[in-house]
């Protein structure tokens, strides 16, 4: 045995750094038409539409939808919300959730392609930059090129609009909180007040920044959705995909050659029109991808490229994995369902607590002083009423309270509140002692409209006496 110690090695490694920090692409998008381009552009109009013309609608002698948070009230053109009724709020957004969960399951990332605000703002600011700097290899030639009057004047053209667009975003936006024809007015006088001059402010650089700058960045690294949107995808999930068995292998060909099989190619003609026209800049024959927002402007683009060539559409389409392997897609599946069940049920339970929601709401403040003697030697209790009329109208409400015999009620009987009136009321309770069962008892007051008795509220409270 060999009693020689080894030596061991000490010469330094070589360490190799990697940054992990890609450096971003700017995504230059191509101009392109086709039917679902047609649906995305009607549905951004749509909300556009409805984003800025519900503001300037009136009901009554009010805007018609109005966020008024000094007073606490918020109008839905004949409706009247009040901080009371933001159950309601989380029902919608569970609603909206359950909704959200049962596209995805059926048609993956639709919400993303065709309603999203950063997906329909960004489009908006592509189709700017477009009719200001031209198509793609114009925008391209034109950012490599160096600073002229041309260049100049095409940048800050571009840059007006994305500022004119962001700015009547944050106007309106504001314009749902304080109302919009006060605030135009008090904008161009420069009398606007201060918080409304930031936030107005701050959704106009979001805007602009977001839809401007970030762009797909939103998508790919901000959106939570993208993130959790996989989960929800199975087999049978209607999604962008492209079709291998069919556009493989990928080789440029002639225009009406037709041997092109002969040769070992498949449909796809490697144009890249699929990678051009994406608005998160990827390629959509490599397979599903996080990226993918399910806009199918792949879809248009290829499908335009198939009648050019006289091939059949749908090389790239919205199918399912299933379809894709030669099985068959169920549409109707048992997760589908299941959420479809869900969200029916949430917006019966939604409309029934919305149509059922009381005009008049009643808050019941006991005094401090646990009870005192009245001139007449009896038990006295004094409470304060706040009565609440959440109609559009002054409403005359009637006062009862019940729970204890012999139990005396001091005060106003009827009350008037006007519309959205939140009217204190003081009462007074005598009891006889002897007629006391308990130091604590349960009482309950009612209020009801005197031409109506469907609007009602209750709310318990307590008469208390000495400890028997």
């Amino acid at each position: 045995m060999s009693n020689q110690i080894p030596v061991r090695d000490v010469t330094p490694k070589q360490v190799e750094a990697v940054d992990l920090y890609a450096k971003r692409e700017k995504i230059y998008t191509r101009s392109f038409k086709g039917i679902f381009r047609n649906l995305r552009l009607g549905g951004g109009a749509l909300l556009f539409i409805l984003y800025f013309g519900t503001v300037w609608l009136n009901w009554g002698d009010r805007q018609a939808v109005w966020w008024n948070l000094p007073e606490r009230k918020f109008y839905v053109f004949g409706a009247t919300f009040w901080p009371q009724d933001f159950m309601l709020l989380s029902w919608l957004l569970i609603i909206c959730a359950f909704g959200l969960f049962f596209i995805t399951v059926f048609a993956g990332r639709v919400w993303c392609g065709y309603t999203c605000p950063q997906s329909v703002y960004t489009w908006v600011y592509m189709w700017a930059e477009k009719v200001t700097e031209g198509d793609r290899n114009q925008r391209m030639k034109l950012d490599k090129s160096p600073m002229s009057a041309q260049k100049f004047l095409r940048k800050l053209a571009k840059h007006s609009i994305w500022l004119g667009v962001a700015l009547l975003t944050g106007i309106t936006f504001v314009g749902y909180f304080t109302p919009i024809r006060e605030l135009v007015p008090d904008l161009l006088t420069l009398e606007v007040g201060g918080w409304a001059a930031f936030w107005i402010g701050f959704f106009t650089l979001a805007t602009y920044g977001n839809a401007g700058y970030l762009r797909e960045q939103v998508c790919i690294y901000m959106c939570p959705y993208a993130r959790f949107q996989s989960v929800m995808f199975d087999k049978d999930t209607l999604i962008v995909s492209y079709d291998p068995g069919r556009g493989e292998k990928r080789g440029p060909r002639k225009k009406g050659d037709m041997d092109y099989r002969k040769e070992g190619l498949g449909d796809c003609i490697d144009c890249k029109m699929c990678v051009h026209v994406c608005p998160t800049g990827i390629d959509i024959r490599d397979g599903l991808q996080i990226e993918c927002i399910g806009c199918a402007a792949c879809v248009d683009a290829c499908d335009s490229i198939m009648d050019k060539m006289g091939y059949p559409r749908g090389l790239v389409s919205y199918t399912t994995e299933h379809n894709l392997s030669g099985q068959k897609t169920h549409l109707v599946r048992p997760r589908l369902i299941g959420y479809a069940v869900a969200l029916i049920a949430m917006m019966g339970l939604f409309g029934y607590a919305l149509m059922e929601r009381s005009l008049v709401k009643l808050d019941v403040i006991k005094d401090r002083v646990m009870f005192r003697y009245n001139e007449d030697g009896h038990l006295e209790n004094a409470y304060t009423l706040k009565v609440m009329n959440k109609a559009q109208q002054p409403v005359t409400f009637v006062i009862e309270v019940e729970g204890m015999d012999g139990l005396v009620y001091h005060g106003k009987r009827e009350v008037t509140a006007l519309a959205g009136e939140v009217l204190p009321v003081q009462v007074d309770l005598s009891l006889d002692p002897k007629l006391l069962q308990a130091s604590t008892n349960t009482i309950v007051f009612h209020v009801r409209a005197k031409d109506d008795p469907q609007i009602s509220n209750h709310t318990d409270s307590r008469f208390t006496g000495p400890v028997r």
